[in-house]
């Protein structure tokens, strides 16, 4: 009855199944116990707490050679996720442009951003990553060289950006009233300014939603939507505005002091590097899926747009793109994932992300090769669950709704 019964034949399989399944994870437990005990090493992740013992040049929190190997791992995990973030945000801006521009009337314009998504699509991203860095590291001038009325190399932006061999100098945010900060312990600090702002902005954001929720509670009742848009914009922006102008808020531009440039944000050109090159390198997937998301739109609604008195650039913000986003989000999930994890390869130009730290050096140092690899998959694994995860709630919102 179990094999041949409809009703009971489904769960059969997966009972055994599920058995099959755990027997092989028991068994392959198992044997890494006894393999590990052969060659007398014992599952613990004790060495975390050991004194790490290596220094690292970007460090997003406090940290010195005197901490843990779990601090050190925290660093770099901070690190990957400040390169998956950044690279996220700017794969998506140029991607966005290029598959738009790839459909361009003018050939010319279009042919180039072919040329842009062959090139970079079709070449290792290693490669690309290793050429950008050597494109920082010797063609670019070292700090020096911006010294004096005789320098040969000049800032750019507005004279706040300087471009070395060593590091890119950025100008930084400076404050003339400094409240001072909230010490959490395991010098962990939080900075009342920016507690400030996280309370305006979270707040003006839910005030922002009963603004909405009032105006059409008003629209069901009368039929006519009051006019929320300057509410809305000076409960978002007036709040920010003073405390600017409370804390006295500037940008701090980087200035050459002896050998370096003080006064601003030094990032390396490790960073750099592979940001920019995950950034090239994905923007060419993203172009060619923005591509395809906006030619599975029916012409028919383009011809509409048209006939309805809009402009190109109005009908593919307003009518094409909106549309094409149940198309490009699924396949651009993939694509966030990929970058994250191809952030690994920041090993190669020696920025140390959780790939340099919890998989490189404290794994050489402490010998906990298989404790360091399951934490750093682990580490991995939730970090593209939670990607998943937030990328299909957005992609839920966007989906057609049906009636």
């Amino acid at each position: 009855m179990l094999v041949n019964d409809r009703r009971y034949r489904s769960l059969t399989f997966q009972v055994i199944v599920f058995i099959l399944v755990m027997a092989a994870a028991w068994w392959l437990i198992d044997n890494t116990i006894r393999n590990l005990a052969l060659m007398g090493k014992s599952f613990d992740f004790g060495f975390l707490f050991q004194r790490a013992g290596y220094d690292i040049s970007q460090t997003p929190i406090p940290y010195t050679a005197d901490d843990t190997h779990l601090r050190a791992s925290v660093v770099g995990l901070l690190n990957t996720l400040i390169v998956a973030v950044l690279g996220c945000i700017a794969a998506t801006v140029l991607g966005v442009i290029v598959g738009v521009a790839r459909l361009s009337r003018n050939w010319l314009f279009a042919r180039l951003m072919t040329v842009f998504v062959e090139i970079f699509r079709n070449m290792p991203l290693l490669l690309w990553i290793l050429i950008v860095y050597a494109v920082f590291t010797e063609i670019l001038p070292p700090p020096n060289a911006f010294r004096g009325d005789e320098a040969s190399a000049g800032m750019i932006l507005f004279d706040n950006v300087a471009l070395t061999n060593r590091y890119t100098a950025l100008p930084t945010l400076a404050m003339t009233n400094d409240p001072g900060s909230l010490d959490l312990g395991a010098r962990i600090t939080f900075n009342w300014a920016t507690i400030a702002f996280v309370v305006v902005l979270v707040g003006g954001w839910i005030v922002r939603r009963m603004i909405r929720a009032w105006a059409q509670d008003v629209q069901d009742r009368t039929g006519d939507r009051p006019v929320t848009w300057w509410k809305t914009l000076a409960v978002m922006t007036l709040p920010s505005l003073f405390l600017i102008w409370f804390f006295g808020l500037h940008l701090e531009a980087p200035s050459l002091q002896g050998f370096n440039f003080t006064g601003g944000l030094n990032v390396s050109n490790s960073l750099v590097a592979l940001w920019l090159a995950l950034t090239l390198y994905t923007a060419a997937f993203i172009a060619e899926i923005v591509r395809a998301g906006i030619l599975a739109v029916s012409r028919g609604q383009s011809e509409a747009a048209f006939a309805l008195g809009l402009r190109p650039n109005r009908t593919m913000s307003l009518v094409i793109l909106p549309q094409a986003l149940r198309v490009i989000i699924p396949p651009l999930i993939s694509q966030y994932l990929n970058l994250t994890k191809n952030s690994s390869l920041a090993i190669a130009v020696g920025y140390m992300d959780l790939r340099g730290t919890l998989g490189g050096t404290t794994l050489n140092q402490t010998g906990r090769e298989l404790e360091a690899i399951v934490l750093m998959m682990l580490t991995y694994l939730v970090l593209s669950l939670i990607i998943s995860a937030g990328m299909n709630v957005f992609n839920a919102r966007v989906k057609l709704k049906e009636r």
